[in-house]
């Protein structure tokens, strides 16, 4: 597969699994694409009509910029609407600054976000994405981050009707400036089935772009680092259509039947009525997005003995269903009836 982007994965979003990397995990700047991580943050923390008064600091920040000035006040949901759709660097650092008291907090907030989400080559430091560096590192992603950081995104409905919105009017809370933004996800427009979408762009990063698209039954996730410089703007678009064909031509949902490999079994009791409980599999039925080439296979692991009393439906042991060597799904057996400790025949006599 050709490719432009130095960084670019393709990620099945129901699963989480990736089907297609190129220096999937590779670290390169994000640019704006980290103005996902802010508004994940930013919904979960606050009020959609908190008021934020916008800091020296947030006036200083350089284009692409709302243009607030120091003093203003604005509503925090219109800032959300300012940062996803126009990419306004200063709208991000009001939001920042308004949710934890300052860049250098949200930034924290930011990080435990990304460790939550299993993101493990990722660092932010600003709330914009503009190139930054300190004590710990660069600001920095990969491909495989950034999927993972829009997957969890997708699932947040207000997260989606904001970076879906083509255009958005408001005002400041003193009614003395207005402003219209447009949304410059252009996939908005190029095809259907555009969930979410976020570009970006430093000098350092290059275009950069992550997005999710529905076709079909499937969901894909997208993301690109360095997907062209200047004057290359429109390379990320033919990554996008490029990964989505792939996505589409190779990929299928498919029931996967896992009951031969996993088939009812008996399991010793120490001090039970009956010396053996039946388990079943709890599942065996997966779903899965296949491609020919992709192998599945499973690995069972059952105790020795168990320790009476056992419930009915009491988990037992492990199943693990992985797809090409990977973790695809989890299960365990469960005990299909209750067996009692073992009494004696004095204790017998006294219970009838």
């Amino acid at each position: 597969m050709s490719l432009n982007a130095r960084a670019a994965v393709l990620m099945d979003a129901d699963s989480g699994r990736i089907l297609y990397g190129k220096e999937a995990d590779s670290v390169y700047p994000m640019a704006s694409t980290t103005k996902i991580m802010t508004l994940i943050v930013a919904l979960e923390n606050n009020e959609a009509d908190k008021i934020v008064t916008a800091s020296a600091y947030a006036a200083s920040m350089p284009k692409v910029h709302l243009g607030v000035q120091a003093g203003e006040r604005y509503r925090m949901e219109d800032l959300y609407y300012a940062m996803m759709l126009e990419s306004f660097n200063d709208a991000a650092v009001m939001i920042a600054e308004g949710t934890a008291g300052s860049v250098e907090a949200f930034a924290v907030m930011m990080n435990e976000k990304a460790v939550s989400l299993g993101c493990t080559q990722t660092y932010f430091i600003t709330p914009n994405g503009l190139d930054a560096v300190d004590e710990k590192g660069v600001h920095c992603s990969t491909a495989a981050d950034m999927a993972k950081i829009m997957r969890y995104a997708i699932q947040d409905e207000l997260f989606r009707q904001i970076t879906q919105t083509m255009h958005y009017a408001f005002t400041d809370c003193d009614g003395k400036r207005s402003f219209s933004v447009h949304n410059k996800n252009a996939l908005l427009t190029m095809m259907e089935g555009v969930l979410s979408g976020k570009t970006g762009y430093t000098a350092d990063a290059g275009y950069c772009y992550v997005c999710a698209v529905q076709k079909g039954d499937q969901t894909f996730i997208v993301s690109l680092l360095g997907s062209g410089w200047p004057p290359h703007k429109g390379y990320k678009w033919s990554d996008v259509q490029t990964l989505l064909d792939y996505g589409d031509k190779n990929y299928r949902y498919q029931t996967i039947d896992i009951s031969k490999e996993v088939p009812d079994r008996q399991v010793h009791v120490m001090n039970g009525e009956q010396d053996f409980a039946a388990v079943r599999a709890q599942e065996t039925n997966y779903r899965f997005l296949l491609s020919s080439e992709d192998k599945v296979h499973v690995e069972s692991v059952l105790p020795g003995q168990l320790e009476a009393p056992v419930e009915a439906g009491q988990p037992v042991g492990s199943i693990q269903v992985f797809v090409n060597g990977d973790i695809a799904a989890k299960s365990h057996y469960a005990a299909i009836n209750k067996t009692d400790v073992k009494r004696t025949w004095r204790e017998r006599l006294l219970r009838k």
